[in-house]
This record gives structure tokens, C-alpha cells and sequence, in this order.
């Protein structure tokens, strides 16, 4: 195939993802129009026309790129929940405009390094999932810190029970005393008890937050202890003990399987490596890859048993504590 043909196929194909996108966000503004004629017709109770008021003035008080983010939050949940655990500071457009320039600057520097052009669509590509990349790693990083903080912040909550305080009063101390994240997830708790919310519902909407095994072993001992009593001050103890054990255990089985992570590594980058390099030295050896059938084949099949090399080395390196 001629790689002219190949980026304008890729272009094409970038350009019905876009598209279908944005008839995916479409059918959301049909939806609002049918809901707000069912308002006006008076097929709507009382108040879910109320709700459904304000959700229009806050859908139609934003604009341009913003609504559209705002519409594709909505849509998918997941999206939203995703971008709330990463704690990110700036607004969801702002990273959409940041992942769009990744890209184009990902295909203008492969334009002016004088690259195939087969390999435009992906280098594009490739460069705009690094503020994606970065966020997940910002996630992860949020989730491993919070987990590493537990311990710490049973153990404050048993102290504060065993000296008369609230559970309430427990949980301010680890918002007062602690940092982030675990000092902000729980303050979001704490004032929501604050405002009525049952503390079981609050825990429980910090999990939904930072899905954490050990905070879900928390925030089962205190339904069950509000339910049936019990002392709450001892089973945090024990919690908080077994959560230091097991991060010992888990560093030595780090440890034992360090060799195996830097295999990995080497595996995964070297044949990369290669094949820059080879390009480098002689690039008509290398494009026979995107110019013959039997190329491109080979390249598929290539990185097909890669994502299986990489899975199979991390299943092995991967033991759960």
C-alpha cells in the first residue's frame, strides 16, 4: 500500500471517531430537548421538573469546548470518577485541549524528523495518550500513597476512640494531623456527616473515591460495630497490624521479583530499539515492513506477541499479598 494512502486512511479513520463522538454527545442535547416539551407539557411531577430546570441552566450556562466535556462527563460516569481520583487541578477542558496539542506536536515532530508516513497516525496517537498516561499515573500514585497511609490513620481514629471521642471526632483528627490524600478524602467524609449524610454512606462514597481493600475492611468494622457494638478502638488495631504485616511481605516479594521486572523492561524495549536503529542505518530495509503484504503481517503478528510477552511476564512478576 502506498504510504500516502495509509495516512489518509488513518485520517479517515480519526476523523468517523471524532464524528461519532460528537453524535454520541448529539443524542444527549435530543434528550434534553424531548425532556424540557415533556416539562412544558406538564408530563413531569413537580419536582423533577425543579431538577430538571437546573440541570438546564447548568447545561446551558457553559459553552464551546466546555460543554462538550461537560456533556461527555456526564455520559460516561466513569470518566468523571476517573478524573476525581486523580485530583487534578485543572478544568476537564483544559485537559482535552492539552491531549489535542500532545498529538498535533507528536505528528509535527515526526513530519520534521522526515519519518514513514505510516507512522504519523501513530506517533500522533502515541503522544496524545501521554497526558492520559500521566493521569493514571497521577492516580495510581494518589492510590498508593492513600493505601500506605492507612495504618497510620486507624491507628489515630483507635486513639481518639479509646480517649472518649467520637468516631465523627476520629475522623477529624486524621483530616487535622495527616496529608494528603488521605487527610482530604476523609475530610470530604467528615463534612458530609457534618451535613446529615449517615457516616456509613460517607465511608462508602470514599471508597466509590479511593477503592482501597484495606479502607473497605475499615469501613465494614464500623457498620458492623454502629450495628451490633463491639470495641471499634480494638479491631482498628488489629486491622492497622495486619495492613503492616502484609506491606512487609509485599516488599520482599518485590525484592525477590526485581530481576524479573527489569527483564521485562529489557524485553518490551529492545525490539523498539532495534528497529529504530536499523531505520536509522538503512531505511530501505526497514519500510519492505509497511510497503510489502507480507510486511505488515510480520509487524501485526510482531506486536500482537508483544502485548502477550507483556502480559505473561506480568502475570508471573504479579503476586498478590
Amino acid at each position: 500500500m502506498n504510504p500516502m494512502l495509509a495516512s489518509i486512511a488513518a485520517f479517515i479513520g480519526v476523523a468517523g471517531l471524532i464524528g461519532a463522538v460528537a453524535v454520541l454527545l448529539s443524542s444527549g442535547k435530543s434528550g434534553s430537548v424531548e425532556n424540557r416539551l415533556s416539562v412544558l407539557a406538564g408530563k413531569k411531577p413537580a419536582l423533577e421538573q425543579a431538577s430538571m430546570s437546573r440541570d438546564i441552566l447548568m447545561r446551558e450556562g457553559v459553552s464551546g469546548l466546555a460543554a462538550m466535556m461537560a456533556q461527555l462527563f456526564e455520559r460516561f460516569a466513569n470518566l468523571r470518577l476517573l478524573y476525581l481520583q486523580a485530583d487534578l487541578s485543572m478544568k476537564p477542558e483544559t485537559f482535552a485541549a492539552i491531549t489535542l496539542v500532545s498529538g498535533l506536536a507528536g505528528v509535527g515532530a515526526a513530519t520534521m524528523s522526515a519519518l514513514p508516513a505510516p507512522l504519523y497516525p501513530v506517533i500522533g496517537l502515541a503522544t496524545a495518550t501521554l497526558p492520559i498516561a500521566w493521569m493514571l499515573w497521577r492516580r495510581s500514585r494518589r492510590f498508593k500513597k492513600f493505601a500506605s497511609q492507612m495504618p497510620g490513620a486507624m491507628e489515630l481514629i483507635a486513639r481518639a476512640l479509646r480517649s472518649g471521642h467520637s468516631l465523627a471526632s476520629g475522623l477529624h483528627v486524621v483530616c487535622t494531623e495527616m496529608a494528603e490524600p488521605i487527610s482530604k478524602e476523609f475530610n470530604i467524609a467528615y463534612e458530609e456527616q457534618n451535613l446529615g449524610i449517615p457516616i456509613e454512606q460517607s465511608l462508602k462514597n470514599l471508597y466509590r473515591r479511593m477503592p482501597n481493600l484495606d479502607f473497605k475492611f475499615f469501613s465494614t468494622a464500623v457498620a458492623i460495630q454502629r450495628q451490633c457494638g463491639g470495641d471499634l478502638a480494638e479491631i482498628l488495631d488489629k486491622i492497622s497490624h495486619i495492613i503492616r504485616e502484609r506491606f512487609r511481605i509485599i516488599g520482599q516479594v518485590q525484592a525477590l521479583t526485581g530481576e524479573g521486572r527489569i527483564s521485562g523492561v529489557v524485553l518490551m524495549l529492545l525490539p523498539i530499539a532495534l528497529f529504530f536503529a536499523v531505520w536509522h542505518l538503512n531505511e530501505e530495509y526497514v519500510m519492505v515492513l509497511f510497503t510489502d503484504e507480507l510486511g505488515r503481517k510480520m509487524v501485526a503478528v510482531a506486536v500482537v506477541l508483544q502485548l502477550l510477552g507483556a502480559v505473561a511476564i506480568k502475570k508471573i512478576i504479579q503476586i498478590k499479598v
